[in-house]
């Protein structure tokens, strides 16, 4: 089963056709996931969560009144906690809903502590496991995590860029037809490769890590997409 999780980032950061990818989900069955405010934002959006968690110290009285009588499975987490409502929230879809893909909105923008957490909560040894079947999503990005191995990335023809951060140390990091190579770059702190393209002639390009972890971040020009002057 496939998941879709909204947090509580700003508005202005979703993806214009969220309500209609989130509609449709739900329609077909989907798990929708409310993150503390984000719970709240669905139902702003027309849609009822199925599971609602976090310690909903960001919602009014009222809010949490309604999301507690209308959201079938509430987690309330305790605000003095080692795990973030996010990393909360990715352990109990995957173990108690045991889903195989999870989409996350409202991840980014705003605070960027927060977005920072959200990034960096996938190298956490609790959420790491489910690394390469999560995924951040915004109107201008989608973020993708790799462990080591060999993976052929697939191109996007809505998003011309592609950029790899690793997310921590990282050994033996190669990437192969694409518009700039890489050959065996090892580091002991983050670093990015940003802008990179796929060839013309090919629509995959090809990662290998002997050690770490990466974030691979798809994206594209708000002035391009949405002919914003």
């Amino acid at each position: 089963m496939k998941a879709y999780a909204l947090l509580g980032g700003p508005k202005s950061e979703w993806p214009q056709d969220i309500k209609e990818t989130l509609t449709a989900a739900k329609r077909s069955g989907d798990l929708i996931i409310g993150v503390d405010r984000g719970s709240f934002l669905l139902t702003e959006l027309g849609i009822i969560p199925d599971l609602a968690i976090g310690d909903f110290d960001s919602l009014k009285k009222k809010e949490l009144n309604q999301i507690e009588s209308q959201v079938a499975d509430i987690r309330y987490s305790n605000p003095v906690k080692d795990l973030t409502d996010s990393e909360l929230m990715i352990r109990i879809a995957f173990k108690d809903y045991k889903i195989n893909q999870l989409i996350i909105y409202g991840a980014t923008g705003g605070r960027i502590d927060h977005f920072l957490t959200n990034l960096f909560m996938i190298t956490n040894e609790d959420v790491r496991k489910f690394a390469e079947k999560i995924s951040i999503v915004d109107k201008q990005n989608q973020i993708y995590f790799y462990k080591s191995g060999i993976h052929k990335i697939k191109k996007s023809i809505n998003y011309p860029y592609f950029g790899i951060y690793t997310l921590g140390p990282i050994k033996n990091l190669n990437i192969s037809l694409a518009k700039y190579d890489l050959k065996d770059f090892s580091n002991d702190y983050p670093k990015t490769f940003a802008s990179n393209e796929f060839l013309p002639e090919k629509d995959y390009v090809e990662i290998a890590i002997s050690k770490g972890m990466i974030a691979v971040i798809f994206s594209k020009d708000i002035d391009r997409f949405y002919n914003i002057k």
